[in-house]
């Protein structure tokens, strides 16, 4: 993901969530803020590249960081407690980046998960360098992605990256020489799966022609739909769709008039919270979808994974549009 001084325009209109996805999704009973909170795999599951089946709720290690995503955590032990809890609740895929420190979360995530347990997948991205906390400067240079592999490799411990993705496109340097570079790469051994990040449709179709794109991860929410033309290409496609910022930094709040008043009334039906309500409604947007709410606290996370167990009802998607 990228901060918000990086993205497009938030935009309010989308099209209306389909209820045959629900069907797709496998659910387990709503959740509420007392209720114990389900194992992930209440959301269901799906294969990234045809062959990495993960629970369909992930969670972002991006806030496992110092303010401003730069520099350690404030309290190291807690991010360490929630990357473990994370695996007790039943998430099977974390999301990282290089320039998430930059370098400490893919560092806390070695050094409170490594030996990995069979069957986590853990992706994560280059192509942004932090020269100064407020700076996310682009490099998608052949040379800066390739250095940034294999170092996120030594620091993951990994000899491996299952997901490897372009965290964004440098517009200096030519899409298809920055993602040449990740095939390179992924000929090698390095590097798995190939994804991209902050792709629009056109460019996401002029990276198909470079590579196998198993993942799209954008920004998208209740209250942004800006990518909602790349998410249902995702879904006819069988492409994972990851969105970043997936709890609208807050949801209600980025909602107006009878929106915020529908997005209220459904978790107040549900007796969840509105973050919780945030989650559901993307879960049952697609199939394809892969939320990464992430957190640096144990109890927040817990509260997100319940999530997984709350089922939307036609009548209340129809009402969230």
């Amino acid at each position: 993901m990228l901060p918000a001084q990086l993205t497009r325009r938030r935009l309010l209109a989308g099209a209306m969530a389909s209820a045959a996805a629900l069907s797709w999704a496998r659910r387990a009973r709503p959740a509420s803020r007392s209720a114990p909170a389900p194992a992930a795999a209440a959301a269901g599951t799906l294969r990234i590249g045809g062959d990495l089946e993960v629970n369909r709720l992930g969670f972002g290690a991006m806030r496992i960081t110092g303010p401003g995503i730069w520099g350690p955590p404030q309290d190291a032990r807690e991010a360490r407690a929630v990357l473990r809890r994370n695996l007790e609740l039943g998430v099977n895929f974390i999301d990282t980046a290089d320039a998430y420190g930059p370098e400490v979360s893919e560092r806390l995530i070695a050094a409170a998960l490594h030996p990995y347990p069979a069957g986590l997948v853990i992706a994560t991205k280059g192509g942004l360098v932090r020269p100064e906390a407020a700076q996310w400067v682009r490099d998608g240079t052949p040379a800066h992605l390739r250095a940034a592999c294999e170092q996120s490799l030594a620091r993951l411990r990994l000899e491996r990256i299952d997901l490897y993705q372009l965290h964004a496109i440098d517009p200096n340097v030519p899409l298809e020489e920055s993602l040449g570079e990740l095939v390179r790469l992924q000929k090698e051994g390095k590097i798995r799966h190939i994804g991209v990040s902050n792709f629009k449709l056109a460019e996401l179709e002029r990276a198909r022609a470079v590579c196998t794109v198993v993942s799209v991860q954008n920004r998208y929410n209740v209250a942004d739909r800006a990518s909602a033309d790349v998410l249902d290409f995702c879904t006819r496609q069988d492409i994972a769709f990851i969105p970043w910022a997936p709890l609208a930094r807050g949801a209600t709040a980025a909602l107006t008039g009878q929106a915020q008043a529908a997005f209220q009334a459904v978790a107040a039906a549900h007796g969840a919270t509105d973050f919780q309500v945030a989650i559901a409604w993307l879960l049952a947007r697609s199939p394809a979808m892969l939320p990464i709410p992430g957190t640096s606290s144990v109890a927040h996370l817990e509260e997100n994974v319940a999530a997984a167990g709350i089922k939307l009802t036609p009548k209340e998607l129809a009402a969230l549009g």
